[in-house]
């Protein structure tokens, strides 16, 4: 059986609490502002009365992890560049434990709500001269991000901290989206439910089936199958539903006069999307199962779909499928397997 794996990266953004005064979001959710070319000094009054800022840190996303290196790494990044791009000289004063901190930055599992930013990953107050914001000034990451990653997401944040909105330099800090790795994950393959969801949609098209009627019979086999459990190597709540929403659908059943994956011959393809959000180049999420028949006996039909449901649940050996699609005959794959 020919397979054809698509990996799709995971865009995540790192968004601030609030937008700069005075302007409106664009349609991408980024400020409306006048970009600042890389000959232009920015020009700008210290929103905050000291020169130096206690930065402290509260972690409860995961305390086995040290993000002390990482802040402090951020932390050096602004003090190098202050007057280049914040445009005033701006102190730090790390104490993770600080009393009385300025800063505290927060390391947690979720951030609930940011402006309009769905999911982000960071969060912090648009701090400026004409928006000040009174001590302790929290700012929000989410600790599930590799180590490049969650540096970048602090530099960012603090940058908003010092008056820059995503339109300032350096756009490769201060951009309201950037691609970003989580920490490794199990993969897709490696998890009993793949799915972020066990209710599947399912479109199906047996428009050029050679007995539509019976083909599409078939086809509820097969997902009657593994919704009863396929002999218990999928969860015991899953479930499927047709629906003639395709674009919508989580599986698409479709037969063909070709198959994506190969031509000349009849036979089956499957496909698996869905996202990489640790960057290992193996799915860690499944959100779209695309099955394509060609030229296929109908009563073999159910047999087929159930072999590729089986590689939308993350199925890889042979031994990991249910016993009917293990080195089945002709005249197996014809026969009524589900029993």
């Amino acid at each position: 059986m020919w397979r054809t794996l698509f990996v799709a990266s995971l865009l995540v953004l790192a968004g601030c609490a609030t937008e700069p005064p005075g302007t409106e979001a664009g349609a991408d959710g980024s400020a409306d502002s006048r970009a600042l070319t890389p000959d232009e000094t920015p020009d700008r009054t210290n929103p905050w009365a000291e020169r130096t800022l206690t930065v402290a840190i509260n972690n409860t996303a995961n305390e086995s992890r040290d993000f002390r290196p990482l802040v402090a790494d951020a932390l050096e990044f602004w003090s190098s560049n202050d007057t280049r791009f914040a445009g005033f000289p701006i102190n730090y004063e790390l104490d993770p434990n600080a009393s009385d901190p300025v800063i505290v930055i927060e390391f947690v599992d979720s951030i609930e709500s940011c402006a309009n930013v769905t999911d982000p990953a960071g969060c912090a107050p648009y701090v400026t001269a004409n928006v000040q914001a009174s001590p302790p000034v929290s700012i929000e990451v989410v600790g599930s991000y590799s180590n490049q990653s969650t540096a970048l997401i602090l530099k960012h944040e603090l940058g908003h901290t010092l008056g820059l909105d995503h339109s300032a330099r350096p756009q490769s800090v201060m951009a309201p989206t950037s691609q970003l790795r989580t920490l490794p994950r199990a993969n897709a393959t490696e998890r009993r439910m793949p799915w972020a969801d066990p209710n599947f949609t399912v479109y199906l098209n047996a428009e050029r089936a050679d007995d539509s009627g019976a083909a599409r019979e078939q086809v509820r086999r097969a997902l009657d199958y593994y919704a009863e459990g396929a002999n218990g190597t999928v969860p015991e709540n899953v479930s499927f539903a047709l629906t003639e929403n395709r674009s919508a659908a989580d599986v698409v059943v479709a037969f063909s006069g070709d198959l994506p994956c190969r031509t000349g011959d009849s036979g089956s393809c499957g496909r698996v999307q869905g996202t990489d959000p640790d960057g290992d180049g193996a799915l860690e999420r499944y959100d779209h199962l695309r099955v394509t028949l060609s030229d296929i006996d109908t009563a073999a039909v159910g047999w087929h779909v159930g072999y590729w449901l089986g590689y939308g649940f993350g199925f890889e050996a042979d031994a990991d499928w249910p016993a009917p699609f293990r080195d089945a005959s002709y005249d197996e794959r014809r026969s009524e397997w589900w029993r």
